[in-house]
Protein backbone atom coordinates (compact mmCIF):
# COMPACT_ATOMS: atom_id res chain seq x y z
CA UNK A 1 0.00 0.00 0.00
CA UNK A 2 1.32 3.23 -0.99
CA UNK A 3 2.10 5.30 1.64
CA UNK A 4 0.77 9.05 1.02
CA UNK A 5 3.38 11.54 2.85
CA UNK A 6 6.95 9.73 2.32
CA UNK A 7 5.98 7.45 -1.10
CA UNK A 8 2.63 8.13 -2.68
CA UNK A 9 2.84 6.57 -6.18
CA UNK A 10 3.89 9.63 -8.21
CA UNK A 11 6.99 9.10 -6.46
CA UNK A 12 7.88 6.23 -8.20
CA UNK A 13 5.71 6.38 -11.29
CA UNK A 14 8.72 6.57 -13.64
CA UNK A 15 9.38 3.51 -15.76
CA UNK A 16 13.17 3.81 -14.30
CA UNK A 17 11.78 2.91 -10.45
CA UNK A 18 14.45 5.94 -9.56
CA UNK A 19 12.31 8.28 -6.95
CA UNK A 20 13.23 11.67 -8.56
CA UNK A 21 14.25 13.29 -5.30
CA UNK A 22 17.33 11.32 -5.47
CA UNK A 23 18.47 13.45 -8.86
CA UNK A 24 17.07 16.60 -7.38
CA UNK A 25 18.96 16.98 -4.21
CA UNK A 26 21.96 17.87 -6.27
CA UNK A 27 20.76 20.71 -7.98
CA UNK A 28 19.32 24.11 -6.68
CA UNK A 29 15.22 24.89 -5.65
CA UNK A 30 14.52 26.23 -9.42
CA UNK A 31 16.53 23.23 -11.25
CA UNK A 32 15.19 20.70 -9.21
CA UNK A 33 11.72 21.75 -9.60
CA UNK A 34 12.04 21.65 -13.60
CA UNK A 35 13.30 18.19 -13.14
CA UNK A 36 10.69 17.39 -11.01
CA UNK A 37 8.04 18.42 -12.93
CA UNK A 38 9.42 16.60 -15.78
CA UNK A 39 9.69 13.47 -14.05
CA UNK A 40 6.36 13.33 -12.73
CA UNK A 41 4.35 14.57 -15.35
CA UNK A 42 0.83 13.20 -15.74
CA UNK A 43 1.48 10.80 -12.67
CA UNK A 44 0.17 12.60 -9.65
CA UNK A 45 -3.25 12.56 -9.18
CA UNK A 46 -4.29 12.26 -12.61
CA UNK A 47 -2.58 15.92 -13.23
CA UNK A 48 -2.84 17.50 -16.75
CA UNK A 49 0.51 16.59 -18.19
CA UNK A 50 0.63 20.10 -19.83
CA UNK A 51 0.06 21.64 -16.20
CA UNK A 52 3.13 19.73 -15.40
CA UNK A 53 5.10 20.71 -18.15
CA UNK A 54 3.89 24.32 -17.87
CA UNK A 55 4.98 24.90 -13.82
CA UNK A 56 8.33 23.13 -15.14
CA UNK A 57 8.77 26.11 -17.82
CA UNK A 58 7.56 28.23 -15.02
CA UNK A 59 10.66 27.58 -12.77
CA UNK A 60 13.20 27.09 -15.76
CA UNK A 61 12.19 30.89 -17.13
CA UNK A 62 12.98 32.19 -13.03
CA UNK A 63 16.13 30.12 -13.13
CA UNK A 64 17.21 31.85 -16.27
CA UNK A 65 16.26 35.24 -14.97
CA UNK A 66 17.77 35.02 -12.16
CA UNK A 67 20.76 33.80 -13.96
CA UNK A 68 20.53 36.59 -16.00
CA UNK A 69 20.49 38.97 -13.28
CA UNK A 70 23.90 37.64 -11.53
CA UNK A 71 25.45 37.56 -14.62
CA UNK A 72 24.33 41.70 -15.28
CA UNK A 73 25.36 42.21 -11.68
CA UNK A 74 29.22 40.38 -12.22
CA UNK A 75 29.65 42.69 -15.13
Amino acid sequence: MPEAVNHPDHYNGHPSGIECITIVRHMNFNLGNVVKYVWRAGLKDKTPTIQDLKKAAWYLNDEIKRREKEEQHES
